[in-house]
């Protein structure tokens, strides 16, 4: 037993060791997000943009984000609305095209998922006579704020060929999941974007809310068809030397899931993409940033690869818990005794860290963007067990990595764009 028990331990140095490297490389990067160094000068109007919005029997509220892309200000012979009805049975395309949207009805039971519908949907626009600068996508769900074409033509017009908005929130106060997903969102857009972005690395596409330069998309093709086809081109720009940029005001209204059932769903399908595509990427990502001292891949290669950081994190506390309980053994000796004793304070370096990040610095982040509020605070402080649910998550997306099969969140609740932003 004192042999088992000594393992453990010898398990829990490595594994808290490892988490700890990673925990202070996202720590350090997320202080360069504290404030906005970058500023892009203002242009006037020039790219014109093929707003695409993938949609599956969203009925609901396929109404709402047309009208919110009649409130942009930006003028209107610089943008066409294309809605793609993908293997719809309800009345998704006849609300769409009631709107003045182009609709483009896709019937395919085989090849299905939004990865798929935009790879269909982009192969028609490139053979249009009409000719855009850029395609920006988003989800049926979505809200734009008036600004955000506004600015992707000011990032567009400067160094940028792909960039992603500031992925917001809806709902955040409809349940404590709500909250949770939005606290998460929100503390990545400032800690982990905006932080890329005043380092000059590649921002990561969100799977809504983006802009792709039509040149470039047709050079390196879509191809990204898995269930995270966000994390894959993303990956796929930066092995071709491209940055993905950041614009932190250019605002997309996201709705998250209400119930732990339907975040579990979805948060599954996200571990099983980024499974799949770190499996394929990860080596390539690792030899570019090696053979050309790429740090922007090699950044991205810790991205891509979160499912085993969650893992590894959730083995690290599973491990140093049963170190705690268990009896010290005495049949190590003194250098591992003392290596012990490193481990102990490391232990401790994390229970500090988790506590300044848990009451205080995600607290101040949050009020950097105005998202701080009573409510929201409450929600985060049972924000921890929303996270603690991410390790069997991981570990099921990993394990069913090769299940390709698309789960829809059906979205019930229609909100319009005027009354978000009073809300705001």
């Amino acid at each position: 037993m004192e042999v088992v028990i000594s393992i453990v331990k010898s398990l829990s140095i490595v594994f808290t060791n490892l988490v700890l490297i990673i925990s202070m490389y996202y720590l350090i990067l997320s202080f360069f997000g504290i404030k906005r160094f970058k500023k892009v000068k203002d242009y006037e109007p020039k790219k014109s943009f093929a707003l695409v919005v993938a949609a599956h029997n969203e009925e609901m509220v396929i109404k709402d984000i047309i009208e919110s892309f009649k409130h942009l200000n930006y003028p209107t012979n610089l943008y066409d609305i294309f809605v793609i009805a993908d293997n719809c049975t309800d009345k998704t395309a006849l609300i769409a095209k009631k709107q003045g949207a182009l609709v483009y009805e896709r019937t395919n039971k085989e090849k299905r998922g939004k990865g798929y519908a935009l790879e269909w949907m982009f192969d028609k626009i490139f053979k249009m006579d009409k000719k855009y600068d850029a395609i920006a996508v988003f989800d049926a769900d979505n809200l734009v704020s008036s600004n955000f074409l506004s600015e992707m033509n000011k990032m567009l017009c400067s160094e940028y060929k792909v960039v992603q908005g500031y992925l917001d929130s809806k709902n955040p106060v409809d349940t404590w999941i709500t909250g949770s997903y939005s606290i998460s969102f929100w503390t990545s857009n400032r800690m982990f974007q905006l932080s890329r972005n005043n380092l000059g690395l590649s921002n990561q596409l969100g799977g809504t809310g983006f802009c792709i330069d039509t040149d470039i998309l047709k050079e390196l093709g879509w191809g990204a068809t898995c269930l995270t086809e966000d994390l894959e081109f993303t990956c796929k720009l930066v092995l071709n030397g491209y940055k993905v940029g950041w614009a932190h005001d250019a605002i997309i209204y996201d709705e998250k899931p209400l119930t732990l059932s339907q975040s579990w769903s979805q948060r599954k399908r996200w571990m099983q993409g980024f499974a799949d595509v770190y499996s394929r990427y990860f080596p390539k990502l690792f030899k570019r940033a090696i053979t050309k001292l790429d740090f922007v891949a090699l950044d991205c290669a810790l991205y891509s690869v979160q499912p085993i950081i969650i893992i590894l994190l959730g083995i690290a506390m599973i491990l140093n818990y049963i170190n705690g309980i268990a009896e010290a053994p005495r049949i190590l000796s003194g250098f591992m005794q003392a290596i012990q004793s490193t481990n102990i304070k490391i232990s401790r370096i994390m229970a500090l860290l988790v506590f300044v990040f848990q009451f205080l610095y995600t607290p101040f982040i949050l009020y950097l963007d105005k998202k701080l509020s009573i409510k929201i605070f409450l929600y985060y402080l049972i924000y921890p067990i929303y996270s603690i649910t991410w390790l069997p998550i991981a570990i099921q997306g990993i394990i069913n990595k090769n299940n390709k099969e698309w789960s829809h969140t059906r979205h019930t609740r229609s909100i319009g764009i005027n009354e978000l932003e009073k809300a705001n």
